[in-house]
């Protein structure tokens, strides 16, 4: 996968993509992560890349030219079409089954934005996506850009060290994860489970279910609604929720 992101700073993705599983990733050539400041695609003298927003108002507004010509020379040569992220607040929840999505493309290309927001055109005539991490404004797009990068770039096959790892990850499922425990068994007279350490895999695997669905109906019941549930779970819920209600009536 390639990936390039435009923004105006940077440096700030200098650590996060030579550290950790991004770093080993590009190390390892699974991809290729690049930087460009659409600064320098700035068709002015003072090299603006932003101006005063038509009708009025607070804030200023990226400009559409440096943008665009910064995509255009990014894609020069190349056949096919990548997906072209914009970052922003009004964007698509981003997901699990986004980063999914987005993991199966060759080429990604992220525009982070610094002011107060994007020049309509960027929106309508040159990006694919535009996406958000959560409700809430920062001050550009480059933090969210790092977190759907390292969402992305995760899944893709050899990044981790066990392929398995992000197939049982929280919401990959739609159910959030079981609970983990390692070494040693008892820690300060609190027990790993037994179950974990009886070797039965079909009692383990059954183990971890459970705790998937008990943990996602206390922590996000709202995940439920999406989930193919068997008869047996589905009452063994319907239990849990009677119990549950009987308590807060004491």
């Amino acid at each position: 996968m390639r990936i390039d992101v435009l923004t105006l700073f940077p440096a700030m993705f200098d650590g996060v993509f030579s550290s950790s599983i991004l770093g080993k990733a590009r190390d390892k050539g699974l991809v290729a992560l690049n930087t460009v400041n659409f600064r320098d695609y700035a068709n002015n003298k003072h090299n603006t890349v932003d101006d005063y927003p038509y009708g009025g108002g607070g804030g200023m507004v990226l400009k559409a030219e440096p943008i665009f010509s910064a995509v255009e020379d990014v894609t020069a040569g190349l056949t096919a079409k990548p997906r072209v992220v914009l970052m922003c607040p009004q964007g698509e929840p981003f997901s699990q089954k986004k980063a999914e999505e987005l993991s199966g493309e060759e080429h990604l290309i992220f525009i982070c934005g610094h002011y107060e927001g994007y020049d309509e055109r960027i929106r309508e005539y040159l990006v694919t996506d535009e996406l958000s991490i959560g409700d809430y404004v920062l001050t550009g797009g480059e933090l969210p850009a790092m977190v759907i990068i390292d969402s992305v770039v995760r899944l893709l096959p050899g990044v981790l060290g066990n392929e398995t790892s992000a197939v049982t990850d929280s919401f990959s499922t739609g159910l959030l994860e079981y609970p983990h425990y390692t070494r040693p068994p008892k820690f300060r007279d609190w027990e790993v489970p037994e179950v974990l350490i009886s070797g039965h895999h079909g009692n383990i695997e059954a183990w971890r279910r459970e705790q998937s669905l008990l943990r996602t109906w206390r922590k996000r019941p709202d995940l439920l609604k999406h989930v193919q549930l068997t008869p047996k779970e589905q009452r063994w819920l319907r239990e849990l929720q009677a119990a549950e209600e009987k308590n807060t009536e004491k």
